[in-house]
């Protein structure tokens, strides 16, 4: 009866089922390095970054509009004319005084003229401040943005790193089946040809002929789903298609996570959530931009300096306040003002669309702060149900075993009391259970992996090397 026990066994252990594929090389890592590389090469956290460069450039432009906030210089170039009737002996200072004289554009000549200005604020209201403010507050609001990517990809990452630790556990499993397989046909060919034995027929070979071709069939299903978990791994890491990542980790076995209480992770995720401190940063930025709109309503002062020189061969200065060259002579003036918008009402509609979009950044600080309390209690009782679920497949899977060792001795004796089927149940339970619980496992750790991205400490963690101390 032993050949026909293998030949049951057989068909009850075509469940989840892997095959093996070469690769020549592999780079063995564990979540915490596996998270640390993917948030160093993730192009989706350097967009980020990018976008957090042109905040801060933004920020130095707004600190270096503090000086000379206007500071140009204009140059022109073109040809201009000569002089004709120029009396002889007429003094150059004094040609003004002679009527003769007039320009002549039968003799062009070179012109060059340069124009410069320069304003300095000096009173502002609150208008230079403010910008600066708004464009330093810019930069956190990026910087939350980019940290609140990285905990994007970090999640994302450690639930790939354990998709594929639960492939290479259910491929364990696999090779048991496929050990039983070739087993059992073994031992039904033999039993075939040999004259003597009476409790095996063609039945036997036809049934684990049929087993045989379903088990081929998911064993492609099951290969096929365990590359590409592999390759959404290398793919995370960015990773040569000619290198495979696999887990350092011998098994996948629980996180050793200590479970602190609801209060604890409510307070991590309000002082740690890049959501709350996105909208914090932002609501900054938008009360300096309603001040920067109220500025418009008051006169600011402001010191302007502006002149010039123009020059042309063959002209000459003329020495008389009144009387002026266009194409030759210099001019400097310096002085005090006050520039005022006139325009009140439009002033007025600006600083409503500034106040308008300051509280629009407070309803979404508010809704940042429940949504993140949401999602922490509801991670946290994930990971609750999670724990107790891995601990009852963890005493089912004990009970398991000794329930199939019970069935074991008792077959191999021979007891009066033992039962073929039996044994095949307990052998199929077990089997169940070993699937279920690494299942099990894994949604456990990604629970524990989700707990801390909702909470905020993920990448940081992560990089830390201290991924599950919640000390």
């Amino acid at each position: 009866m032993r050949h026909c026990l293998l030949l049951v066994l057989f068909s009850l252990l075509t469940g989840p089922m892997q095959g093996a594929f070469a690769q020549d090389d592999t780079l063995a890592v564990t979540a915490e390095a596996a998270i640390r590389r993917s948030l160093k090469v993730s192009p989706e956290i350097d967009v980020n970054e990018a976008q957090q460069n042109y905040a801060e450039a933004r920020y130095s432009q707004a600190r270096a509009s503090r000086f000379l906030t206007e500071f140009q210089t204009t140059t022109g170039h073109a040809a201009a004319p000569g002089l004709e009737g120029v009396p002889s002996g007429a003094p150059k200072d004094e040609l003004y005084l002679e009527p003769e004289v007039d320009n002549d554009w039968t003799d062009p000549r070179p012109y060059n003229q340069i124009e410069y200005e320069a304003l300095q604020p000096i009173w502002t209201w609150g208008e230079l401040s403010g910008n600066i403010d708004a464009a330093e507050h810019g930069i956190a609001v990026e910087a939350a943005k980019t940290r609140s990517k990285a905990l994007e990809v970090a999640f994302r990452t450690g639930e790939l790193y354990y998709n594929v630790l639960l492939a290479e556990e259910l491929y364990r499993i696999a090779e048991e089946t496929g050990s039983i397989v070739e087993r059992a046909k073994s031992q039904i060919n033999e039993l075939l040809q040999d004259t003597t034995a009476t409790d095996v027929d063609q039945a036997d070979l036809f049934q684990v002929r049929l087993t045989e071709q379903e088990y081929r069939r998911r064993l492609v299903q099951v290969t096929q789903r365990r590359k590409t978990a592999r390759m959404g791994l290398r793919r995370q890491l960015f990773l040569p298609d000619s290198t495979l990542p696999l887990p350092e980790a011998p098994v996948l076995q629980p996180l050793d996570f200590d479970l602190r209480s609801l209060r604890h992770y409510l307070d991590l995720a309000l002082a740690n959530r890049p959501e709350i401190e996105q909208a914090e940063a932002g609501l900054a930025a938008r009360n300096a931009q309603v001040e920067v709109a109220r500025s418009d309503y008051y006169p600011k002062l402001f010191l302007r300096v502006d002149g010039g020189a123009r020059y042309a061969a063959g002209r000459y200065k003329q020495e008389n306040a009144y009387i002026s060259d266009n194409y030759l002579g210099s001019s400097l003036r310096a002085g005090l003002g006050f520039r005022q918008q006139l325009n009140f009402f439009q002033t007025e509609a600006k600083v409503e669309q500034a106040e308008a979009q300051r509280n629009e950044v407070r309803y979404q600080q508010e809704a940042a702060r429940q949504l993140a309390l949401a999602e922490t209690e509801e991670a946290y009782r994930e990971v609750v149900a999670k724990r107790t679920a891995v601990q009852a497949r963890d005493t089912s899977l004990t009970i398991s075993k000794e329930w199939l060792r019970t069935e074991q001795v008792s077959f191999d004796l021979d007891l009066p009391d033992s039962d073929t089927e039996n044994l095949v149940k307990a052998v199929r339970r077990n089997l169940e259970l070993q699937a279920s619980y690494y299942e099990t496992v894994k949604a456990y750790n990604v629970a524990v992996l989700k707990l801390l991205r909702v909470t905020g400490v993920l990448a940081r963690r992560a990089r830390s090397g201290t991924l599950v101390d919640d000390s």
